[in-house]
């Protein structure tokens, strides 16, 4: 095998793109764990498997051949079977991708997590397939490391209700969820039993030692079919904190409240951007006729609301900004003797006292020369159109 490879791959500067030295003439199911455990050794982020073209591997944004040799439509059906299933291609054919997480055992100490995208696409003017895995950390990181702001630390943890982290897709909303997960778990007391409910599940908290808390992850749709049932299913579980993934229909959004009301501290995400457009969102997923009562529902029950955007620092990385605000008792009494319709302009006006908005986070990290002044503008331009 070695002896087909060209020089070019294995000699020269470039070694970083040598390709995989046990490559096998054929793919079996043997072989995947190997392959996938070579690349993440390499230093691969992103791993990507794709008909009709070499493994590829995102090491620090750049893309290096995995394999010497493409991968055929029968290579594929076996990395789709030992990563999803026998029925991924069913699955694939009735239309939908799939999101799930896969995970590697070396030894009994170790695990290597993925999270995985399988999308169906179109090669040489037939069906094929794209498999993109992402290399995830051990353990959660904590807040410390992400430079999270006190004052967020400081409201993270209600007693009960709501805390939503918001953001575009990409943004870091599950590692801020999971390192304040590990944040609660973490502290002398615990924090009782935390269900979750993700698709995937991204972060696990085996190494994280916290005798007074049990943490149980349940994978939508594996395990359950969607988040309503999630929180359905938690409510009957006698939990103090629960975790949804995402609170995208109004389903979800009224079985979150609801878990919120009876006494929950539940957390979860949407894909807005901005503390004001958030809340909007949130309502207007519900019909007119039940928009009002849901409104003052929600308004109730939530505590904090975190928007995050992930920006290229200068020299290298990314960085988090955020806007967010607190939602105190008063705050809450105020905007429930409104109309909901008034609320977007009073929150929006509310965000300096009772938190920080985009502009300042992103203002000060611009002066302190830490973001380009492209990103900063950017940030900025729709800060008075949230």
């Amino acid at each position: 095998m070695e002896a087909r490879k060209p020089v070019s791959l294995l000699k020269g500067e470039d070694n970083i793109a040598e390709t995989w030295p046990e490559e096998p003439d054929r793919f079996r199911q043997d072989h995947v764990d190997p392959y996938l455990l070579w690349c993440v050794k390499k230093g691969a982020s992103d791993i990507t498997i794709q008909t009709d073209r070499p493994g590829y591997n995102d090491i620090s944004g750049t893309l290096y051949p995995g394999t010497y040799r493409p991968i055929d439509a029968a290579d594929m059906n076996v990395f789709l079977a030992k990563i999803y299933g026998p029925d991924a291609s069913a699955r694939l054919a009735s239309g939908t991708d799939l999101d799930v997480s896969y995970e590697i055992r070396p030894d009994r100490y170790t695990r290597i997590r993925f999270r995985v995208n399988i999308t169906a696409i179109l090669s040489r003017g037939r069906d094929a397939v794209q498999i993109t895995m992402r290399s995830l950390p051990s353990e959660p990181p904590t807040m410390a490391a992400l430079n999270i702001e006190q004052e967020i630390i400081d409201n993270w943890a209600p007693r009960q209700g709501m805390v939503v982290i918001t953001g575009p897709t990409g943004s870091g909303k599950s590692t801020l969820l999971s390192a304040g997960n590990r944040m609660l778990l973490e502290r002398i007391h615990g924090c009782g039993k935390m269900l979750t409910y993700e698709a995937p599940i991204e972060y696990t908290y085996d190494t994280i030692k916290s005798p007074r808390s049990l943490v149980s992850q349940t994978e939508i749709p594996r395990h359950l079919p969607d988040f309503a049932a999630g929180v359905r299913n938690a409510l009957r579980r006698k939990p103090e904190i629960i975790l949804v993934g995402e609170a995208r229909d109004k389903e979800t959004i009224s079985a979150a409240i609801e878990a919120a009301q009876t006494g929950h501290a539940v957390y979860t995400t949407t894909h807005t951007t901005g503390v004001a457009s958030t809340v909007r969102r949130m309502i207007t997923t519900f019909d007119t006729t039940e928009r009002n009562e849901r409104a003052f529902a929600l308004m109730e029950t939530l505590r904090l609301i975190v928007t995050q955007a992930l920006v290229p620092k200068i020299g290298g990385g990314r960085m988090g900004l955020r806007e967010w605000m607190m939602f105190p008792a008063n705050v809450r009494e105020k905007l429930l003797d409104m109309e909901f319709d008034d609320w977007t302009n009073e929150i929006q006006r509310m965000i300096p006292a009772y938190g920080q908005t985009m502009m300042k986070s992103a203002t000060d990290a611009f002066e302190a020369g830490l973001i380009e002044k492209r990103h900063y503008l950017a940030l900025t331009a729709g800060e008075g159109g949230h």
